[in-house]
């Protein structure tokens, strides 16, 4: 199995599915990389615990962690599924961003930012990250979060392990477009 097919199903097992590929992720998030493998290869996905560890160290997005043994993998974030990711609440800076498509720009100047479908809205310190992350779903816009002005009224938010900033939700108040 190439890396980006490997990461795209890792994704949706590890985020979104666990239950179908016959997998329980842990409060946290954590499942092991045997039984992990093991289902993947029940499912006719050939790979070695060589090309996981491979995938976890090369992704672009540093989208998995592997514990300090190496026995447990985990998403870092993005979660459909209920975890606890155990981070702890972090002072933002500032200034975030948020990318998304022009097309959803209107429903987010009514009601804000919501996480969905997924636990946390995911922020960027980087405009330029925000823009290739909006870029996935359309024409991008970018958003500036007003994050230090949030948390200072009671915001929380959390640096996740490959530096991605979450949040529950964002009141429309704390956003303007990028100029």
């Amino acid at each position: 199995m190439q890396n980006q097919a490997l990461s795209k199903t890792l994704s949706y097992v590890l985020r979104h599915k666990p239950e179908e590929f016959g997998l329980a992720l842990d409060a946290e998030g954590w499942v092991s990389v045997a039984d992990l493998l093991s289902a993947l290869q029940a499912r006719q996905h050939q790979v070695t615990q060589a090309q996981l560890y491979e995938v976890v160290a090369t992704n672009d997005k540093k989208r998995f962690s592997l514990s300090a043994a190496g026995a447990k993998i985990r998403a870092n974030q993005g979660h459909s599924v209920a975890v606890e990711l155990g981070l702890a609440p972090t002072t933002p800076p500032e200034l975030l961003y948020h990318g998304t498509a022009t097309r959803f720009l209107a429903s987010i100047r009514a009601s804000g930012l919501h996480s969905g479908s997924r636990q946390h809205v995911h922020l960027s310190a980087d405009p330029a990250a925000a823009v290739a992350v909006g870029s996935r779903h359309g024409k991008p816009v970018v958003l500036t979060v007003q994050a230090g002005r949030l948390h200072r009224t009671g915001g929380q938010f959390y640096l996740s392990a490959n530096g991605v900033w979450l949040t529950v939700s964002v009141p429309p108040e704390y956003l303007e477009p990028v100029a």
